[in-house]
Parts: structure tokens; C-alpha cells; sequence
């Protein structure tokens, strides 16, 4: 750390220039970001905060004063609350893959409308597998028609009540399920201000829909069941209006626009509203009667009807994904002329990996509860939904395995041919001491432009969707995954099952790594430098579509950004705003938010930055060349943006500016933005240096010569421009 810095007592001078550094999404303690033994908080909570050296306000050799904005502990919380998260990563995906919609009027209003869908089915795919626990397994098999292992035969004496009072006092576990959602997606990362997206009206109407089509299903499977013993006009009456509930859901998210659409959203607020109202009434109804029924219960195996609900839930689920995935990749274009990750892909993608998600831990849930009970001992296992579902998992995993790799040989050649002319143009003269050095630059340089193949293998992705619309379409058939091996694969008997058993398996140990790392993510800091990036970026953005995936952390920090620039730039002739990584992208959110005299004292300085190689194609509808034009000329293009070949996430904003390259349009100053720093600096170690300079590649390096350079250059033209 650095010491004996000079020190001009604790109010800042009105000359002086604020740095103000925001860090990226691995998280860092404020003594690493400032480069400070001892620092103190003055501004925000423990949660959210701004820091600056202690025990006073320092001044660097450049002539600045370094203050320091953490926000890592937004989108955490308690140990406990982290592990309740994580059974929203399904949610989560959802809710991001409908920020990723493409541009054009039509697709994306498609793509909108598929994502919400989609975010419903997750809701209710949810609330069908709890009540295959609670309903079919414990309620039906468990207490009635096979008796599992003990003390689950009997559960507190339920064994003596009738079916319909088991299962109108267990069908409070999925109502209970559905209460714990509505409050986790209700849970705020503190105190907001100004929200940076108008979005919680929205959010409050999707709320209201996925809690009245939950109920709705969760009455469907009970009315189902006792509807099979015999109709009465009764069940009859309430499976009608719990059918227009569950149609009427739909079809507010079905018209695209039309929840969004401000001339009607009073209207459909009341719909929402209304919707709830009557469905929690059908609840106590369906309970009450089922509760009431003692008689005329079908004598089945398993619940009657839950297999054909559960059926259609992940049938609607896949086909909705393939649908998605097709609307997504027909006549998708190019961003800004490059191939990494193509406009709106993002979306199939994302929805891919919720589905896959929600199947997996869905049928693992149903499978792993039953062989742990012993309720499937009697019948040949659970119900006949989930068994495909667990073997479309098995098989996506595979394919997506193969995938990485096939993908990842076949781009290497092309990807080192690429590094070593780069190596080649900045070491022209290597010495024969230098060789091994610069092979390992070139190795460097050739795994992170694997990003410029995200394009190829997210588009190769999403076409996995087809196996889990395929899986589905043969299970609805009512064929045993065993019997159709045997049949048409010749598979030896059991080996089918062998694969199910090894499918929820992988699930179990896929769920208890992601609760390992919801305990290590926000307690370790090693472990969250790789674990947290994913839920740091995937809490970013509002509940757009889904809404009980976590809350969005960017609703408090934007603003609180803004807002601090804003008092700081009444107080100094100007502010440094420095980010890294995704902290320029809360920085750029921050200066679109900016009032015209406070930009006027803003300059801007991103490094390892996103914004365009990322974030541009993973978010085109909303990260465009016109937004980060915007942002240049609300600064006045007092913005400079440091980048590294040897660094798999950050890049060029407008130009890569590498040697050869033709030279920047002096009449652009979008041309003048981008720097990039060659990493490393020499091959061998200085004159006096023991090591050669590492490899940065996605570090930071507030203190190397560079960065300082253009905390220099940034200040001056800042206290020119006052």
C-alpha cells in the first residue's frame, strides 16, 4: 500500500479533480481499489458505499483526489438469503434473456412476448413440481396408495384422515412455496431515491398474474384429480373458471405491449388485481370442497391427472423455447459490423439455460424426493414427464460439453493466427531469452479472443433447444423413455435407467454446488471473483419479465452514483469518473442521468470495459453506437478508454487503433476515445527488475503508468474545459 502521501486537511479545495473509481463485478475491498493502507467511509452504508484515504482528504502526485464507490455487497446479502437465490437462477435467466430482445419493432415485440411466457411457465412449473412432492407423492402415494418408508407413511398421523383432507392440508406446501416467492421477488437492495428504470408498476402487475396463474394451476391439479373419480357440478363449475384464470394470465402477457402499453395500464392493473382477487377465491373454494369430498376419489397408482399437467407444463415450456429461439435467429444481423455474439442470440440463449435450469432442478426435485421416501418403489418411478425431462438434461449436458469442445479445437488455429500476428506486430526484434515469454503473450492473447466465437457457439446453443421439444413430444405419447430405448436403440435393459439415475445425480450435485456457492460466493473473496460475476450481472437488471427473479441492485446504485457526482461537482473544479469493467457501465448509466451543468465538470476514464464487445451485442436494443455517442458528447468526449489484447471482457469502444491499422478520422472524436495498451509492456524485465511486467489482461493497474497518463491527460483537459 501507499504512505506518507502529502495531506491538505479534510475540506478538499475548490480546485482540486475527484477520481472517482468504480470497481467491476468481481468486487474489491476499498484499501485495493484506492491503493490505501487505511481508508474511511464517507458517503452510503455498508451495503453500498463511497471511501476515501485516511485519516484526510490526499492528494495524489497528479493532482487529484481519490475517492473510492463499492457496491459489491448490493446484490448480496445474508448467507441465508444467498441460498434462497439461488433457487431463483431459473428466474433470474429469464428475467435477463428479455433485456437481450433484438432491434426492430416486430422481433423484439416477439421475443417480448415469448420471454414473459416463457417466465410464467417457469412459475408454474415451479408450483406443479412442489405438488408433486406435496400432492402426488406425500399426500396420494406416501399416505394412501404405496406406503413409503418410515416415519413418511404415516406424517404426524395423516394417515388416518381421508384423501381429500391430505390433500387439502398438503397443497399448503406449494401455496406456502408460492408466498416464499412473492416475497424473495419483493426484497429491495436498500433504499432507491430515483429508480434508474420506471419499472416497479410493471413489475407489480406481473407479480399480481404469475401469483393468480399459480393458484390457478395448484387448483387444476386437485380439481383434476377429484374430477376423475366423477364430475360433479361443483368441480366442474371451479375447473372452468380456474382454466379462464390460467387463460386470462396468458393472454395479458400474450398481446405484446399490451402490459407495457401506457394508455391502458390502469385498465389492465384492474385486470391484474381482479385476477389475483378471484383466483386466491377459487383456492379456498377448490380447498374447501376437496376437503369436504370423501368420496369419489379414483383408485390409481398416482394422482389422477398430475401427469398430463405436468406434461403440458414442460411440453408449453419447450415449445415455447423453440419458437423463441427461431424468432431470435431469423435474419438476426451483425452489430456494428463484428461477429461476436450477434444481436438479440443473447435471448435464446439465456432462455436455454432457464429451461434447462427449471426442467433439470424440476425433475430432480420430483425424482430425488420419491427415491428418498420410497414412494416410487411400487410403480415403476415418478411420473412419466419428469423421467424425459431428466433424460433431455442428461442429453443437453452432453451436447453442450461436446459442443465447448468441438468448439473450442476447431477456432484455436484461427484464434492463434490472429495472436501471433498481434505478438508479431508489437515484439518485431525478440530476443532469444524473450522466446518463451512471447509465446505465452500469444497463448494469452489467443483464450481471450474466444469471445469473438461467442457469436458461432451461442447460435449452436440455442438450436439445443430442439432435444428437450423432441423429448417432450415423444414422452407426450405416453412412452417409457426404457421401452423405446429397447425397441429402437437395442439398449440392454436398464441402462435407460442407469441414465436417469445419473441424470439426477448430476442435478443433486449441480444444486448443492450452486448452495456451496451461494455460501463461498459473498464470503470468499477468491470464490466470488469467479462465482459472483454471474449473479452480478444477472441482478443488474429489473424484473422486466419474471417477476420474482432477485431484484435489481442498479436501482439504488445508479442513482446513488449520480447523485454523488453531482454534490462533488459542486464542490471541485471537476470529477475523474474512472471504471473498470462493469463499473464503467454503471458510470455510463450514471452520466446519461447527469443534469447538462454537471457534465459540463465530468470526465470520463473506462478500462477493461465491456460496453461495446459485450454488452453491445448482448443488449442491442438498449447498448447502441447512439447511446455511447450520447454518452461521449454529454462529456464533451472528455473520455478516454484503456484496452488489452490479453483481456477476454474488455475491448475497443469505437476503434481498435492496433499497429497498422488506418489512423482515426481527426474530424470524429469518437476516434479519439480508445487506447490500447500493449501487455505486456516489454517481454523482459527492465533495467534494474528482477521479472519481466506480468500480463494484466483483465486487472485493473489504477497504477500503472498508462492509467496514470490518462488520469494526467483527463485533468487537465477537465480544468481547461472550468
Amino acid at each position: 500500500m501507499s504512505e506518507g502521501r502529502p495531506q491538505h486537511g479534510d475540506q478538499p479545495r475548490r480546485s482540486d479533480v475527484v477520481e472517482l473509481r468504480v470497481h467491476g463485478v468481481s468486487g474489491a475491498d476499498p484499501k485495493v481499489i484506492l491503493d490505501w493502507a487505511q481508508v474511511r467511509q464517507v458517503a452510503g452504508d455498508d451495503s453500498g458505499g463511497f471511501h476515501r484515504p485516511a485519516p484526510s482528504d490526499d492528494a495524489e502526485p497528479d493532482g487529484v483526489t481519490l475517492e473510492a464507490y463499492r457496491w459489491g455487497d448490493l446484490p448480496s446479502g445474508t448467507v441465508g438469503r444467498t441460498l434462497a437465490m439461488v433457487f431463483l437462477l431459473p428466474f433470474m435467466f429469464s428475467n435477463v434473456a428479455v433485456w437481450m430482445r433484438p432491434t426492430g419493432r416486430y422481433r423484439a415485440g416477439g421475443v417480448n412476448v415469448l420471454c414473459r411466457l416463457l417466465a410464467l411457465n417457469l412459475t408454474v412449473l415451479y408450483v406443479v413440481a412442489i405438488a408433486g412432492v406435496g400432492l402426488d407423492l406425500l399426500a396420494w402415494r406416501c399416505l394412501g396408495a404405496a406406503r413409503c418408508r418410515a416415519p413418511f407413511d404415516t406424517m404426524a398421523g395423516l394417515d388416518g384422515w381421508h384423501v381429500g383432507q391430505r390433500l387439502a392440508v398438503l397443497a399448503l406446501l406449494p401455496i406456502a412455496a408460492i408466498a416464499v416467492l412473492r416475497l424473495l421477488g419483493t426484497r429491495r437492495s436498500g433504499p432507491t431515491g430515483h429508480a434508474t428504470w420506471a419499472m416497479e408498476p410493471l413489475v407489480r402487475r406481473l407479480r399480481m398474474i404469475h401469483v393468480a396463474a399459480a393458484l390457478a394451476v395448484l387448483d387444476l391439479v386437485l380439481l383434476t384429480a377429484r374430477h376423475a373419480g366423477g364430475a360433479t357440478v361443483g368441480t366442474t363449475l371451479l375447473l372452468v373458471l380456474n382454466a379462464a384464470v390460467l387463460l386470462a394470465c396468458i393472454g395479458l402477457l400474450a398481446v405484446p405491449g399490451l402490459i407495457d402499453r401506457a394508455g391502458i395500464t390502469r385498465a389492465v392493473t384492474w385486470i391484474a388485481r381482479a385476477l389475483g382477487v378471484v383466483a386466491v377465491g377459487l383456492s379456498v373454494a377448490t380447498l374447501v370442497i376437496v376437503a369436504t369430498d370423501r368420496g369419489g376419489w379414483s383408485p390409481t397408482s398416482e394422482l389422477p391427472g398430475y401427469g398430463g399437467i405436468a406434461g403440458a407444463a414442460l411440453l408449453g415450456q419447450m415449445a415455447l423455447l423453440v419458437l423463441l429461439s427461431a424468432v431470435v435467429l431469423w435474419k438476426r444481423g451483425r452489430v456494428g459490423g463484428r461477429s461476436a455474439l450477434p444481436g438479440g442470440l443473447g435471448a435464446a440463449v439465456l432462455a436455454t439455460i432457464a429451461v434447462a435450469l427449471a426442467g433439470g432442478l424440476s425433475a430432480g426435485l420430483v425424482y430425488q424426493t420419491g427415491e428418498l421416501l420410497g414412494g416410487y418403489r411400487s410403480d415403476g418411478g415418478p411420473p412419466l414427464p419428469y423421467r424425459w425431462t431428466l433424460l433431455a438434461f442428461f442429453l443437453h449436458v452432453v451436447a453442450t460439453a461436446l459442443l465447448c469442445g468441438v468448439m473450442t479445437l476447431t477456432s484455436r488455429r484461427r484464434r492463434q493466427r490472429a495472436a501471433a500476428a498481434i505478438t508479431a506486430r508489437d515484439f518485431p526484434v525478440v530476443p532469444p531469452e524473450a522466446v518463451g515469454r512471447l509465446r505465452l503473450t500469444t497463448k494469452t492473447i489467443a483464450r481471450a479472443r474466444f469471445t469473438e466465437w461467442l457469436g458461432l457457439l451461442a447460435a449452436t446453443y440455442a438450436a439445443l433447444a430442439v432435444i428437450g421439444l423432441t423429448t417432450s413430444l415423444v414422452g407426450a405419447t405416453g412412452r417409457d423413455p426404457e421401452v423405446l430405448a429397447r425397441q429402437f436403440l437395442g439398449l440392454p435393459a436398464g441402462a435407460v435407467e442407469m441414465g436417469l439415475n445419473g441424470a439426477s445425480y448430476l442435478i443433486a450435485a449441480l444444486l448443492l454446488t450452486l448452495l456451496a456457492g451461494g455460501v463461498f460466493a459473498y464470503r470468499t473473496g477468491w470464490f466470488r471473483r469467479h462465482v459472483g460475476i454471474l449473479w452480478d450481472l444477472g441482478t443488474f437488471w429489473p424484473q422486466a419479465a419474471h417477476p420474482f427473479a432477485p431484484p435489481s441492485y442498479a436501482d439504488r446504485a445508479v442513482p446513488e452514483l449520480a447523485g454523488r457526482i453531482s454534490q462533488l461537482a459542486e464542490r471541485h473544479a471537476g470529477v475523474l469518473l474512472c471504471g473498470h469493467s462493469h463499473g464503467s457501465a454503471l458510470l455510463a448509466l450514471a452520466v446519461l442521468r447527469l443534469p447538462p451543468q454537471v457534465c459540463r465538470r465530468v470526465a470520463l476514464l473506462t478500462y477493461g470495459s465491456p460496453l461495446d464487445r459485450l454488452y453491445a451485442r448482448l443488449f442491442p436494443a438498449y447498448l447502441t453506437e447512439e447511446m455511447l455517442r450520447e454518452l461521449g458528447e454529454r462529456v464533451e468526449w472528455r473520455w478516454l478508454n484503456l484496452w488489452r489484447d490479453t483481456d477476454p471482457v474488455g475491448g475497443w469502444v469505437f476503434a481498435a487503433h492496433r499497429p497498422g491499422d488506418p489512423p482515426p478520422d481527426p474530424d470524429d472524436p469518437a476516434g479519439q476515445v480508445d487506447r490500447r495498451l500493449r501487455d505486456p509492456p516489454e517481454l523482459l524485465p527492465a533495467a534494474g527488475k528482477r521479472s519481466a511486467p506480468p500480463l494484466r489482461g483483465h486487472h485493473p493497474g489504477e497504477d500503472d503508468p498508462e492509467f496514470r497518463a490518462a488520469v494526467r491527460e483527463l485533468t487537465e483537459r477537465l480544468r481547461r474545459a472550468v
